[in-house]
């Protein structure tokens, strides 16, 4: 088992200008990181190898594994010609995974933001048999390089716990699997503890991050809240400060065997440096405890 942080934890740095990518792999290792997830918001490798040359370079100096490399990607197009053209696009990325010396990706299937319409199960299945060939086209692809392809429970149509595992069975590749995230349950009202004990299986990679929660009923006020799919609040915390039962979640992940790595997803209001820093610290402290 390795921790480590999602680069998309330091965006708010990232953004800023504060710190780059590069700097983001000296960060990481100075905090107590054993690994570093490229999610490219705040930066952009596809289209800058030179970029992505320096940081597999920098990572392998410094000690460090980049270990997934994740991208938003919608297979839900309206004519072929456009989805051929998001299976290069998505190509493309594999290419660069393989160039960073990585084999580990995860891309979405469907748009992240959706209307309420398409948050149903209706959407779901029409949507799926183009969320199938899409993914299998891309697993595929990536098998040539030894690369394993995840869809994450992430993005409202294919969140819940059974649409991730629908979509697992017709894809039926070997190298086809889903980096599973602990919280993002939540975001369709499943409970963190139910997805995780279904979906670990199938896992190849895990996310921890925390969340508060309050009901539709209980407005919270100002501050990063946004609603679930049924209307409840979430706001991003540190790992092992939100309503998550984090302690009971490594727990599950223990028995299960799974012995790869996890990663650090920092969303909350505090600042990111903080957050990363203490998040990885409380994963790595209740760890050790349980």
């Amino acid at each position: 088992m390795k921790i480590g942080l999602s680069s998309y934890s330091l965006l708010q740095a990232l953004k800023s200008e504060k710190m780059t990518i590069l700097d983001a792999v000296d960060w990481v290792k100075e905090n107590g990181g054993e690994h570093l997830e490229l999610v490219p918001y705040g930066y952009t490798l596809v289209d800058n190898l030179e970029l992505a040359d320096q940081l597999r370079d920098k990572a392998e100096v410094v000690g460090i594994d980049l270990s997934n490399y994740s991208i938003p990607a919608n297979f839900v197009q309206e004519t072929e010609a456009e989805f051929a053209a998001e299976m290069d696009r998505v190509k493309q990325h594999v290419d660069l995974v393989h160039r960073l010396g990585m084999k580990h990706m995860r891309h979405d299937v469907t748009a992240f933001t959706l209307p309420p319409e398409k948050m149903t199960i209706q959407y779901f299945e029409d949507s799926l048999p183009l969320i199938v060939r899409g993914s299998q086209i891309i697993a595929d692809y990536a098998a040539e390089y030894g690369i394993t392809t995840t869809i994450e429970n992430h993005g409202f149509s294919v969140q819940a716990s059974d649409r991730v595992q629908r979509v697992l069975f017709e894809v039926n590749r070997p190298n086809f699997k889903t980096t599973l995230d602990i919280g993002n349950f939540m975001c369709v009202d499943e409970a963190p503890l139910v997805g995780v004990r279904k979906n670990l299986p199938y896992a190849s990679l895990v996310h921890f991050k925390d969340f508060y929660f309050r009901p539709y009923f209980q407005d919270p006020g100002e501050g990063n809240w946004f609603r679930t799919s049924n209307g409840n609040y979430l706001r991003g915390a540190i790992v092992g400060q939100g309503d998550i039962e984090i302690r009971e979640v490594i727990k599950l992940i223990k028995s299960s065997g799974y012995d790869g790595y996890v990663t650090v997803e920092f969303e909350g209001m505090e600042d990111c440096e903080l957050g990363s820093r203490l998040g990885m610290n409380n994963l790595r402290r209740l760890w050790d405890e349980n």
